[in-house]
């Protein structure tokens, strides 16, 4: 089994900008919101809000925080706004593709904040469909690093419910399946007493673009700017960097 390239790096990196900024809590707060509007405020009857709550736990989102979530998602409580969902397709310096998953209440503030950051940052919007061929939407379930817990662990624990790739990464494991398998890989390794991390479906890019240093820090200043906006939920993109240049751009931040 081999993984998508710079899987674990890219991620992490998106996960430290998040922290950073204060943002990730909310993100995974209308995550619940959604999930327990779209499919119920019971966890055990919606595998959705069951992977979005123990997201957010494992990110140290207070339960208060996320039972309120879930009743404002599940119109037991009131305050739960109206999310929508748009994808944005574009792409970036180096010609890196970008598909930019916002979740927001106020469509026209999202998509100025989208198309403000590609203008300004080397990038250009792009028609719905001209980028999103590039990618396909796959089952990602991230397994953090244990005692007794190897690649050989992982993928006997994994292979039979549908999994198709194994990662190894530096914080663990990145199983890689079926969009509509994520559940059965998920279950497949509490069954086997393995922790999981997260456990959802995210656009991959089937080709990717390597990057140098200079190409990367352009890149990642129009990541940065589509961070920063409240509406953007989720960035997906086809850049792939080395370790060394992962490293050197870490000693310039």
């Amino acid at each position: 089994m081999s993984g998508h390239s710079k899987w674990a790096t890219t991620k992490h990196k998106k996960a430290a900008i998040d922290a950073k900024r204060g943002k990730l809590f909310a993100r995974l707060i209308k995550n619940i919101e959604v999930a327990a509007r779209t499919g119920g405020g019971d966890p055990a009857g919606n595998p959705t809000l069951y992977d979005a709550i123990q997201k957010a736990k494992k990110n140290s989102v207070p339960a208060d925080n996320i039972d309120r979530a879930v009743k404002r998602g599940s119109g037991a409580e009131a305050g739960g706004a109206d999310w929508e969902t748009i994808m944005y397709e574009g792409y970036g310096p180096a010609g890196v593709a970008f598909l930019v998953e916002c979740l927001t209440d106020n469509r026209n503030r999202a998509a100025s904040d989208v198309r403000t950051a590609f203008n300004r940052h080397g990038g250009s919007l792009a028609d719905p469909g001209s980028v999103s061929y590039l990618f396909t939407r796959r089952g990602v379930v991230e397994v953090p690093a244990a005692d007794g817990v190897d690649e050989d662990t992982v993928t006997m624990a994994v292979l039979e419910a549908g999994a198709d790739e194994v990662e190894a990464t530096d914080a663990g494991f990145v199983v890689f399946c079926e969009a509509s398998d994520v559940v059965a890989v998920r279950t497949a390794l509490q069954e086997a007493g393995i922790e999981y991390d997260s456990a959802e479906s995210k656009w991959i890019a089937s080709t990717s673009v390597e990057l140098d240093l200079d190409k990367y820090k352009s890149v990642m200043r129009l990541y940065d700017a589509l961070e920063d906006s409240d509406d953007v939920q989720e960035i997906s993109t086809s850049m792939s960097v080395s370790d060394e240049v992962l490293a050197a751009y870490a000693d310039e931040a």
